[in-house]
């Protein structure tokens, strides 16, 4: 809440973009993921690390978030010495992708300790796995390309900002479809222990997804700026994460 507070108070009185302020709004962006994942990752020794599936499950998400860090130390690295203020697309996007493969690996690792996979077995399953990615799409595209874009496409002029303009959608359709699935498809995991925690990491991976789509609005539009509002829907993705990867305890159990 008062992260919240903050922000407001930034927008409105600051003069946002105009105010250096929003390039340090970016460093608690950087730090949050990265902490959050090298905890993660002693969390991931206590499951026994890649020899169960809860700790590899636990070493994808947590690498997941380093990657996405390192992603924000170049961007920071741009905006801090170079005189790039909004370096998108750049070879941070790079590391940003690269979180995808982790996380997806995370999940599905999770989805063995869940009991998910055997959820998918039945029809009702098998039709959200059908219906969640096109459903998702559908509302991506149109957002993005017919509201912001005016249903106008530009191939070669800004070719490269395109390509992320639709990966990131598509890859946080893989992700959320997963997630989806992993959470309406489990059973007591683990003797219903961790399911607050299970329902903390899917609204994580559902505001990433909200949040990286409006990052791709903002830039398409032309509005966005260091400190814009999407950055504290950043901060607060990357926190909800953090907290709940390291909420799978262990420990938790013999209480």
């Amino acid at each position: 809440m008062l992260s919240f507070v903050f922000w407001i108070y930034f927008l409105i009185v600051t003069g946002h973009s105009e105010d250096r302020l929003g390039f340090y709004l970016q460093i608690p962006l950087t730090i949050i993921p990265l902490l959050g994942g090298i905890f993660g990752l002693s969390k991931a020794g206590k499951w026994g690390g890649i020899k169960s599936a809860m700790g590899r499950a636990m070493v994808g998400l947590s690498y997941g978030l380093i990657t996405w860090a390192l992603g924000m130390v170049v961007w920071d690295y741009y905006i801090f010495f170079t005189e790039v203020e909004v370096p998108y697309p750049s070879l941070a996007d790079g590391f940003f992708i690269l979180s995808w493969p982790f996380w997806s690996y995370g999940i599905f690792e999770l989805s063995k300790v869940t009991g998910a996979r055997f959820g998918f077995r039945l029809k009702s399953g098998k039709l959200l796995f059908l219906a969640i990615p096109v459903l998702v799409s559908l509302i991506s595209y149109y957002l993005l390309f017919i509201v912001a874009r005016g249903g106008e496409i530009e191939l070669f002029e800004g070719g490269l900002k395109l390509f992320f303009d639709l990966f990131y959608p598509i890859g946080d359709v893989v992700i959320l479809t997963i997630i989806v699935l992993v959470y309406s498809l489990s059973r007591n995991f683990l003797g219903g222990t961790y399911k607050p925690v299970v329902t903390l990491l899917f609204l994580g991976f559902v505001f990433n997804y909200f949040t990286d789509f409006t990052f791709s609005y903002t830039t398409t539009v032309g509005i966005y700026f260091n400190g814009h509002f999407v950055d504290f829907m950043f901060t607060t993705t990357m926190f909800i994460l953090a907290v709940a990867i390291n909420s799978f305890d262990p420990d938790l159990r013999k209480k």
